[in-house]
């Protein structure tokens, strides 16, 4: 199954607690969409998070976002383990 990297980009900054809280819905979400996401990394300061997800489709990925929490990641990249 294909692997991405979602980058979200929160203006003024994000809180890793609320973070951690939005990753908590989207693994109650993702199994309607076939959805498995790994690992996420926040950078608080510069209100940027990235998200590990392996999925059938980036559509895939964006819908479980977009249904546990609304938080629509800005970019997102189809990546290789290396």
């Amino acid at each position: 199954m294909p692997l991405f990297m979602d980058v979200h980009n929160m203006e003024g900054g994000v809180s890793a607690t609320d973070v951690a809280g939005a990753h908590a819905r989207d693994v109650e979400t993702q199994g309607k969409h076939g959805v498995d996401y790994k690992h996420y990394w926040v950078d608080e300061k510069a209100g940027k998070i990235f998200c590990l997800v392996e999925a059938p489709s980036a559509e895939a990925a964006i819908a479980v976002h977009r249904e546990a929490h609304g938080l629509v990641a800005d970019e997102i990249f189809e990546v290789s383990a290396g």
